[in-house]
């Protein structure tokens, strides 16, 4: 099932499960804590009494009430005390212990937010790294829909170094574009109807890399049953963010990709910000989808799957 990021107020997801950023009292508090509570009703604080409180790193779950959502996971996520007092090896517990528990629960879609990004000082690009690993790794293995909510675009942060790097890139491929100067994934015609390259070199590759289609599908951040259709000659033709994101699956090189994209009719574009982030992750080896849909959200750029 597919991750997403996404620029929303938590209180209004329809999922089944929202997860609350809590303190250990679990009974409320300011930031998101205290918007959930708002939303839920008095009725959401009367069953956090009776929980006991929550550990750093683990989780507790209560009914949501008022809330659109059946359930609120509520989690305790470490204050930033410089890095050196296990908070990575916490906030990670954090994620793991909400998603296991929505798991137990019979949750398929679950909201998140930046755990421990707000008050409690957790760098966001850190912060961030942490969220899309562990999230990522537990979609891997069981089928969720997860989205990681961004209240507020500006707190957002893939890294300085990251997006300084990214930046360069897009601008050295606009350039690059403008001067018609060919780069690493320069298109070349296809030989034959687009429908017909691309389904061919698809399956071509699948069998190549013996990926079954379970696994694809996680990797390509698609949604159960979202391939099927495309690899039969009356099915739809893809889109583009479905072409990279079964490059990305396949742990394309970046000619591979290229004749993937040419073969399905959408070429790369030098001046495409996507298209450049895209292949900046290609060509440094960096098939972590979930990685590369973080780097998209924030270039404001569409991620990549279903």
């Amino acid at each position: 099932m597919p991750f997403y990021i996404v620029q929303n107020d938590i209180t209004g997801m329809h999922v089944d499960a929202i997860v609350n950023a809590a303190n250990e009292s679990l009974l409320g508090g300011g930031g998101v804590d205290g918007a959930i509570h708002r939303a839920a009703g008095p009725e959401l604080l009367r069953e956090c009494r009776t929980l006991g409180g929550c550990k750093t790193g683990q989780a507790k779950i209560t009914k949501g009430y008022r809330l659109p959502a059946r359930f609120v996971i509520h989690t305790v996520g470490p204050i930033w005390r410089g890095g050196t007092h296990g908070e990575q090896s916490l906030l990670t517990s954090a994620y793991r212990s909400s998603l296991e528990l929505a798991l137990a629960h019979g949750c398929k879609s679950v909201a998140f937010p930046l755990i421990s990004s707000g008050a409690y000082a957790y760098p966001a690009d850190q912060a961030l790294a942490v969220a899309v690993n562990t999230i990522g790794e537990f979609l891997l293995l069981h089928d969720m829909t997860v989205s990681l909510v961004i209240f507020d675009r500006p707190a957002y942060s893939v890294g300085s170094q990251l997006f300084s790097r990214l930046s360069a890139y897009i601008r050295s491929r606009c350039a690059a574009a403008d001067s018609a100067a060919p780069t690493a994934l320069s298109p070349a015609p296809p030989a034959a109807r687009p429908d017909e390259n691309f389904r061919r070199l698809l399956q071509q590759k699948m069998d190549e890399k013996n990926i079954s289609v379970p696994l694809f599908c996680k990797k390509a951040n698609l949604g159960h049953g979202a391939l099927a259709g495309f690899c039969t000659n009356s099915g739809p033709r893809p889109s583009k963010g479905l072409i990279w994101a079964f490059a990305i699956a396949l742990e394309l090189s970046p000619e591979e990709a290229c004749r993937m994209l040419c073969g399905a009719g959408t070429p790369f574009c030098s001046a495409d910000p996507r298209d450049a982030i895209v292949e900046y992750f290609i060509t440094q080896q960096n098939y972590n989808i979930f990685e590369i849909n973080a780097a998209l959200f924030a270039f404001d750029q569409s991620q990549l799957g279903s």
